[in-house]
């Protein structure tokens, strides 16, 4: 399997490389994820998502034990080519995906199971376009001391010298959230390095910095609340928008605001803006938008390292030959399709 297609998305500007594997045949090393999602080299992304037939993975056991009918996977990787649990942005994307491949359908109000590592989560599609996710369980790692206190652990960003206190949020992969007291000092929180957590978490986390907004009250009577939030994703860097981080900055606020505080809350993010509501049995909802903008095609092994017998051919001269001007022959690109999102055949552009 070494040319296939491929289609970029992203859900409020938190993108993805998205490979359709519907025979489990491709095998999505960590330096193939790497150049995938290479910004420079390769096709660039925060993560490349695999749609992958459930029983084809190691993970088929437990997914299908819970939901039979979860038949596609979503296998999510970060840009950095380690394996992820699940992505909140990622699977409304994937969802849209299978949607255009026609795998699945929202219609008459559907309701469809995707296996992650994270579990089974079910993907609907609202009225106006966006995708609702129910992201499953989440729960504090601290238990009740951190439910008590508000926090279990603190964290530092760069340039600050005091650490502050947060909160840990756990959606089936893991967060620390931050309050910040203004804008101003959420817009001048360096995150170009992770912060610094401690108590350190043995698999890293991702880190969301929060600011609150206050609260209104919807024309349907609904108490809905809003924050503002930036985040340093583990594996990946600060990313306009994290849809499990959009879920546990609302989540931490809720729990700092106590009893009366909002189920239903509005996050803006530097992509724009997602929906999280608190559902019952200690579940969350994540509702936000899933565009599909190009798809084309690429030669895998292009970004694969030569076997060590080519680069000997290579070092004897076979690589390059002179043309008939006596000059030099550069080596040849790999070209490959790409197709806007809605584009006619007469509209492919080669790149």
């Amino acid at each position: 399997m070494t040319r296939t297609r491929f289609t970029k998305g992203h859900g409020t500007r938190n993108d993805f490389v998205l490979l359709a594997d519907t025979k489990g045949e491709l095998d999505l090393t960590p330096e193939l994820v790497r150049a995938l999602a290479d910004r420079r080299g390769g096709i660039g992304g925060d993560g490349v998502i695999r749609l992958v037939p459930t029983a084809l993975v190691p993970e088929s056991r437990e997914v299908l034990a819970e939901d039979p009918h979860a038949i596609w996977f979503m296998d999510y990787r970060n840009a950095d080519g380690s394996v992820a649990e699940m992505c909140g942005n990622g699977v409304r994307v994937f969802a849209a995906f299978a949607e255009r491949l026609g795998l699945v359908s929202f219609a008459g109000g559907t309701e469809i199971p995707v296996g992650t590592r994270a579990g089974v989560k079910r993907v609907r599609k609202e009225a106006d376009g966006w995708f609702a996710v129910d992201m499953g369980p989440w729960f504090l790692p601290g238990g009740r001391p951190a439910l008590h206190d508000g926090y279990d652990a603190t964290v530092v960003v760069r340039g600050w010298e005091v650490p502050r206190p947060a909160l840990s949020v756990d959606l089936g992969n893991p967060h620390t959230v931050l309050a910040v007291a203004r804008e101003d000092l959420l817009d001048r929180a360096d995150l170009t390095e992770a912060p610094v957590v401690e108590p350190r978490p043995p698999h890293g986390t991702n880190v969301e910095l929060v600011v609150p907004l206050g609260e209104t009250t919807a024309d349907d009577g609904t108490l809905v609340g809003r924050v503002r939030m930036r985040v340093h994703e583990r594996g990946v860097g600060e990313t306009p928008s994290c849809g499990t981080g959009a879920c546990a900055a609302a989540l931490a606020v809720r729990v700092w605001g106590g009893p009366d505080a909002p189920d239903t809350w509005l996050v803006d993010v530097p992509g724009g803006t997602v929906r999280v509501r608190a559902l019952d049995g200690d579940r969350v909802e994540l509702a936000g938008p899933a565009e599909l903008v190009y798809s084309g095609e690429v030669d895998l092994a292009s970004f694969l390292p030569a076997p060590a017998s080519a680069r000997a051919e290579d070092a004897d001269g076979d690589a390059t030959s002179e043309g008939d001007d006596g000059s030099e022959g550069a080596p040849r690109a790999d070209t490959g399709e790409v197709v806007p999102d809605g584009a006619q055949d007469a509209e492919r552009t080669t790149v």
